[in-house]
């Protein structure tokens, strides 16, 4: 009888956290240049004497959905979108380089450039930028950023850091929110990336998918507990029939 209900917990402790999976999701299915957070899990065998009977979940590698987001006109000269499989490097609150999609920039107070939730967006040379003050700032296609003063001459001020990730050293989400590469060393700078102005990537979550998502592993999730209850009032017959006996 504990057999059914070691095996009816896994499969209700996979169903809660694939709910907070899809939770999290729909959370952000307006964050800008989100990508789509993915649950998978795996049949496991228990290995014993006798015939292999039981079997439980068991989590797998989580990844993300790679699918891009929409492309949101925002006509904002500093919403960019990056073209393809490309990123935005920025300097993240540890001062590791990280990586994000969500190309919303703004100048701080103290004139860097940074992302939509504060963090300084870096530039090829792998350092924050930093803009005159009372500059209006403009971003090529090329990740190219110019300061203009008044009706002084626009100036270079430094190329956004583009990376594009691939097969040999894919890139993973961190508990931040943000991705960065699995060797753990930063990734090199694409200059072939483009970037597309005046556009924001909005979140790849499709919001009624992930609701019947959450139905199902809501009631996968009573499956499991209807399991439980099951073994226990076997487990309360169990006993009083012994009790007879006895």
């Amino acid at each position: 009888m504990d057999r059914l209900i070691y095996t009816a917990m896994s499969g209700a402790n996979a169903a809660a956290s694939r709910q907070a999976v899809l939770s999290n999701n729909l959370a952000n299915a307006s964050t800008n240049g989100f990508r789509a957070e993915l649950s998978t899990y795996r049949a496991v065998p228990l290995q014993g004497e006798g015939a292999t009977t039981r079997v439980f979940a068991v989590e797998a590698t989580a990844g993300h959905l790679d699918r891009p987001g929409p492309a949101m006109r925002t006509d904002r000269s500093l919403d960019v979108m990056a073209n393809g499989n490309s990123w935005f490097a920025v300097q993240s609150l540890d001062g590791t380089e990280a990586y994000t999609r969500n190309g919303h920039l703004e100048v701080s107070t103290d004139g860097t450039v940074v992302s939509g939730i504060g963090l300084p967006v870096l530039s090829n040379g792998g350092a924050p930028m930093t803009a005159p003050a009372g500059s209006t700032l403009s971003i090529g296609n090329d990740g190219t950023v110019t300061a203009k003063v008044g009706n002084q001459p626009a100036n270079g001020i430094g190329r956004l850091k583009m990376v594009t990730p691939n097969g040999d050293d894919p890139i993973r989400r961190g508990a931040d929110g943000l991705f960065r590469a699995n060797s753990g060393d930063p990734l090199p700078n694409d200059d072939n990336a483009k970037l597309q102005t005046g556009v924001l990537e909005g979140s790849n979550v499709n919001p009624i998918e992930t609701m019947v998502g959450m139905i199902q592993t809501a009631r996968q999730f009573e499956t499991q507990m209807r399991l439980l209850q099951t073994a226990e009032s076997n487990d309360r017959s169990a006993g009083q029939l012994l009790g007879l006996q006895g």
